[in-house]
């Protein structure tokens, strides 16, 4: 395995975090409210950036994912990428990479993901869709939605067709989320029987890549505030416990995205990686719950001030957990994925 950045990726990395970190102010951020920074997200779709993971491959949107992460940025980049754009690259039609690609890449217009399949949407003979998901992420950015049906197909829905509906919903996270209903609304089916855990695997992929730069970013806060903050004449950081602490939260956010990176080497080797991306999902939900709680916890007093940056990496952080599904579960899962495929 082989990690380094090409040339590309390294470049597209090197965008992302100048414009996500300029652009990503705590004051900018504040003032977005729940929903997206539409300035962002015209500076990312200018410089080419959408377009650019069709070239840099999942290992390229991991690196990306951390950039959006370390600044907890508001707006639909990963979602967008993961189930509009490398979703219809790979599992679309000729006809439907022709149509759909092009608006994609320049950001005119936005997937979300209507993800797991436990919810009860169903499709009819004709390709109609009905049924509802509570929560998607960046549905109110959305121009369409792939839809997970009951049966693991899955569904491109314009939200603007009849018999979709959207209504708004507020998460810990701002993530200008929705909830969709669908009433018999038309739907053109994306990919065959493999689809749905191929992009499944790739999001899981990609969001542990979120979480790895949220993690980042609340460990250099805590390191920041530690180095600064003084007790006793002496900073906080030359305690012991504080160092202890630290380093383990810098452990687990390396082994967050470490693992994440092998998914997304294995996936754009066109080697199996699902196991790999639920190994990295389990990390991100565990050890991504652990390292927010200690970003906030070495800011001591000041990290229950809710109005403070490093809150809303606690928040992003719990809301990916909970996105990717929980530690228990992605457990049960990768067990039950092992014990499928048996030894090597």
């Amino acid at each position: 395995m082989d990690f380094t950045p090409s040339e590309e990726q390294a470049a597209a990395q090197g965008l992302a975090a100048r414009i996500f970190g300029d652009l990503s102010t705590h004051d900018r951020l504040a003032a977005s409210g729940s929903g997206t920074d539409s300035g962002l997200w015209k500076e990312l779709c200018a410089a080419g950036l959408p377009g650019a993971v069709e070239e840099t491959g999942l290992l390229g949107l991991v690196l990306l994912a951390e950039e959006q992460g370390r600044t907890t940025a508001q707006a639909p980049f990963v979602a967008g990428c993961v189930y509009g754009l490398l979703a219809v690259a790979e599992h679309g039609t000729d006809e439907q990479r022709g149509r759909l690609l092009p608006p994609l890449r320049d950001g005119t217009a936005v997937v979300a993901g209507a993800f797991p399949a436990r919810a009860t949407v169903r499709a009819d003979a004709g390709g109609r869709l009905s049924g509802d998901h509570p929560l998607v992420p960046w549905l109110r950015d959305a121009t369409h939605v792939l839809v997970a049906a009951a049966d693991r197909t899955l569904w491109i829905v314009r939200t603007a067709d009849p018999g979709v509906v959207t209504e708004p919903v507020e998460t810990t996270a701002p993530w200008s989320a929705g909830r969709l209903e669908l009433a018999g609304a038309p739907a053109e089916r994306l990919g065959g029987a493999r689809a749905y855990e191929d992009v499944l695997a790739t999001a899981r992929t990609a969001f542990a890549g979120v979480q790895a730069g949220v993690c980042a970013g609340s460990l250099a806060r805590a390191v920041a505030h530690t180095n600064a903050r003084e007790q006793f004449g002496r900073p906080l950081s030359t305690n012991q416990a504080v160092l202890l602490r630290a380093a383990d939260a810098y452990m687990d956010t390396e082994a967050i995205r470490v693992t994440a990176y092998e998914a997304a080497w294995r996936h754009d080797e066109g080697l199996p990686y699902a196991e790999q991306a639920l190994t990295a999902a389990w990390w991100a939900s565990e050890a991504g719950r652990r390292v927010v709680h200690a970003g906030q916890h070495l800011h001591g007093g000041t990290g229950a001030d809710l109005d403070h940056p490093v809150h809303r990496h606690f928040l992003w952080g719990r809301q990916l957990d909970a996105h990717l599904g929980g530690g228990g579960a992605l457990l049960q899962e990768l067990g039950e994925l092992l014990v499928k495929e048996g030894p090597e």
